[in-house]
């Protein structure tokens, strides 16, 4: 009785299986079309690099197809098939990568190839095999030893590969063979068909630029530090008017940067094989865009113990942390403020050097405010030291962000030069600002002459607010972080 009862659950449970399958099957196919369009839509040059791979391979084809190509080449044409399958890559400078070393070092290895057989034929028969060992194991042994030399292993590596590849098929296929030259001949003819028509429709079918990438990749990360900078005041000051959810999600952009050395690396390796095109020209100084990431990567790495010292439960005393508040917000509010601009002037290819020179030189009086904030606030026991402990380390930590900002815009100078930025004058600055680098602006109130103050005060009157710059003071209980004021009444 249990067995019958047992066999018809099976049973309704297979038939409800069975009943649930079509949709299952169709809710699995409709999450697996979306996905794939959310793939698609995040970067549609994906889609469109598909498409040219296979419209590459479409035209290579007719070597096949065409009865007088065929006749031409024969079955060496599937070479050129194998050629834009394994030259085609998403960048142009990728395939230009591919297809130049391909096409040299088959030409290279082919010419030594058939070379090793002339020479090992003058040799008889039985020293034929020998000598072409011989020159095998060389060749190959020396080939695969350059490869783990860096700058061959970094630009040649793939070339190196086909050269060992190459030369060792022709010299191996001509002990067995009298028509080498042919062979040779149609191989290369077919590996130079199939990497030109690579070549030609990554450039010119919606191409995709490796240096454009690293260009906008080095931009949008000096963003991302720009806006972890600003995001402090309100991360590590709970008084910030600003909500912890905005903070917490521009604070922790600096994450992204420090994982981007190897991609960063790789569009400049492949930049360097682009031809000039749009704002960059054929030797376009694309290794300076390294020593900035890295300076920018370095600035990030600062910013994992500022985040280890807001996740900490050792918390330095408050009225520590009012007396350096305000230096290290106003030092954090110009610091990323000189990034964004640096980044603006990198998108653009413009200098935008006074109002990154600004906000710099007011970044730098923060700091100097800030030093003079703890000294001020150096505890007299070694209790109160303890304390104050972490706040001296997040206070240290921020002066030396600020000392890499200025880095990241002495580099990002002298790449300018380098790469031929047009000069540009902030539009917030007047042309006399930017002549005469004034930090600050005077405020004008127009006054009419009175006998006495009274009467002075109440009519309307010139003001003419004249801002100094003058070394901060500071003392015990308040730190002064304007400048001074010298006001003239007219």
């Amino acid at each position: 009785m249990e067995m019958d009862l047992n066999a018809q659950v099976k049973k309704a449970c297979f038939l409800q299986r069975l009943k649930d399958f079509p949709s299952k099957l169709k809710d699995g196919v409709t999450k697996r079309i979306k996905r794939v369009q959310k793939f698609g839509k995040d970067d549609p040059r994906r889609i469109i690099h598909s498409i040219k791979v296979g419209l590459s391979l479409t035209l290579v084809s007719m070597l096949y197809y065409v009865r007088p190509l065929y006749i031409s080449f024969g079955v060496s044409g599937m070479w050129a098939i194998l050629t834009v399958v394994v030259v085609s890559e998403f960048t142009v400078g990728g395939t230009l990568s591919k297809g130049l070393n391909r096409a040299f070092a088959t030409l290279i290895a082919g010419a030594l190839g058939v070379g090793a057989v002339h020479l090992a034929r003058l040799c008889g028969h039985k020293g034929e095999p020998i000598v072409l060992g011989i020159l095998v194991f060389s060749l190959g042994a020396a080939a695969t030893f350059s490869r783990f030399f860096p700058r061959i292993k970094q630009r040649y590596d793939y070339g190196a590969l086909i050269f060992i590849l190459t030369f060792s098929m022709v010299a191996v296929s001509g002990y067995r063979t009298d028509e080498i030259l042919v062979i040779a001949y149609q191989r290369l003819s077919t590996i130079l068909i199939g990497g030109t028509i690579c070549i030609l429709v990554s450039i010119f079918v919606f191409p995709v630029w490796a240096g454009e990438d690293l260009h906008k990749m080095v931009a949008n990360n000096i963003i991302k530090l720009a806006n972890s900078i600003e995001g402090f005041e309100g991360e590590y000051f709970p008084s910030s008017e600003k909500t912890s959810k905005e903070t917490n999600s521009s604070v922790r952009e600096y994450k992204s940067i420090l994982t981007s050395k190897s991609t960063e690396d790789t569009l400049a390796n492949l930049a360097r094989w682009e031809p000039g095109h749009g704002r960059f020209r054929l030797r376009h100084p694309w290794t300076k865009y390294l020593k900035i990431a890295g300076l920018v990567r370095q600035c990030a790495i600062h910013f994992e113990v500022l985040n280890g010292y807001v996740l900490s439960d050792a918390k330095a005393p408050q009225d520590f942390i009012s007396k350096i508040q305000e230096p290290c917000s106003i030092m954090s509010r110009e610091a990323g403020e000189a990034l964004k601009a640096i980044a603006k002037s990198i998108k653009t290819m413009s200098r935008y050097h006074v109002c990154v020179n600004t906000h710099i030189k007011n970044s730098k009086n923060a700091i100097e405010n800030l030093r003079l904030a703890l000294k001020l606030s150096f505890p007299e026991t070694e209790k109160d030291l303890l304390e104050i402990i972490p706040g001296v380390t997040m206070a240290s930590t921020l002066i030396d962000i600020g000392s890499y900002v200025e880095k990241i815009s002495e580099a990002v100078d002298e790449f300018s030069v380098l790469a031929h930025f047009k000069e540009n004058l902030d539009p917030k600055l007047s042309p006399e600002l930017g002549q005469h680098h004034l930090l600050h602006k005077g405020t004008v109130k127009p006054v009419l002459e009175g006998d006495n103050e009274e009467e002075c005060n109440n009519s309307p009157h010139v003001v003419i607010a004249v801002h100094d710059e003058q070394p901060p003071t500071v003392n015990e209980n308040n730190v002064n972080l304007g400048a001074e004021k010298t006001t003239v009444v007219v």
